[in-house]
């Protein structure tokens, strides 16, 4: 088991991503407090956890709202005593050309996938500067290097400031022995995937079918990411495997993007 009896704080554990990150770490030995804002899919996926003999912690979590961040983190140290490893999964985005996107489209998309990135990033490692040991792990997206199949240019924004968090933060974090990395995916089979896809197809009158073929043809490797294949780097990144790696921010997309 590569994460025996470590505490994970897992955010958006009700479905895709956050899910597999959430089960995996299970298998791995590990147990899992999952923030989350939906209150079903959320216990549903912390009962999975506890299924594997490990113990699941469900937190109802609004990560746009620093005052649920601080609620949840308090509630993983009161209940386990100390967290040993954070993904930073919650994300949000929708599909929208460069003229559609309002300020409430900005502020919503930046509010979760920038702000209650850093704040829970944060909150985390204060708890792990205590004990001078941690692993956070950000999940960010080919989108903020760039890659221009995005959904919309403020999504792409806030991963872009992922990238440039988790860089920072290693290096501000690094002389208390926290590892700071981030995960890129590409085209990845989640639920939010699915959302994308069928407002793409309503805005440019194209069927559901096209979306995903023209999406899988841009690959390399022809193939979209299932969440697992999120979840295996996630394990290695908060693994004694990768206790010299940090700062680094990896693509998992079957070839789409280079750097």
């Amino acid at each position: 088991m590569l994460l025996k009896d470590k505490i994970a704080v897992v955010t958006g554990i009700g479905t895709g991503m956050g899910k597999a990150i959430a089960l995996r770490y299970a298998r791995e030995g590990a147990h899992v407090v999952g923030a989350e804002i939906d209150e079903a899919s959320g216990q549903q996926t912390a009962a999975e956890v506890s299924a594997h003999d490990r113990r699941g912690l469900f937190v109802k979590t609004d990560m746009g709202r620093l005052a649920d961040i601080k609620a949840m983190v308090a509630k993983a140290v009161d209940t386990f005593g100390q967290i040993d490893i954070l993904v930073n999964n919650a994300g949000v985005t929708r599909s929208l050309g460069f003229f559609d996107v309002t300020e409430e489209d900005w502020d919503w998309i930046h509010a979760v996938n920038a702000k209650g990135v850093f704040f829970c990033m944060q909150e985390v490692a204060r708890e792990m500067a205590k004990r001078n040991e941690g692993r956070i792990v950000n999940i960010a997206s080919i989108a903020g290097k760039g890659f221009r199949g995005t959904s919309n240019i403020s999504y792409a924004g806030s991963k872009g400031a992922v990238i440039a968090m988790t860089r920072i933060g290693a290096s501000q974090l690094a002389k208390h022995n926290i590892n700071v990395n981030a995960i890129c995916p590409g085209a990845t089979r989640t639920s939010l995937y699915d959302r994308v896809m069928e407002q793409l197809t309503e805005r440019e009158g194209i069927s559901e079918a096209e979306a995903i073929a023209r999406m899988d043809a841009s690959i390399p490797l022809k193939r979209s990411n299932t969440p697992d294949d999120i979840a295996n780097m996630a394990a290695f990144l908060a693994s004694d495997e990768a206790h010299n790696i940090t700062g680094q921010s990896f693509n998992v997309d079957g070839g789409l993007m280079w750097d």
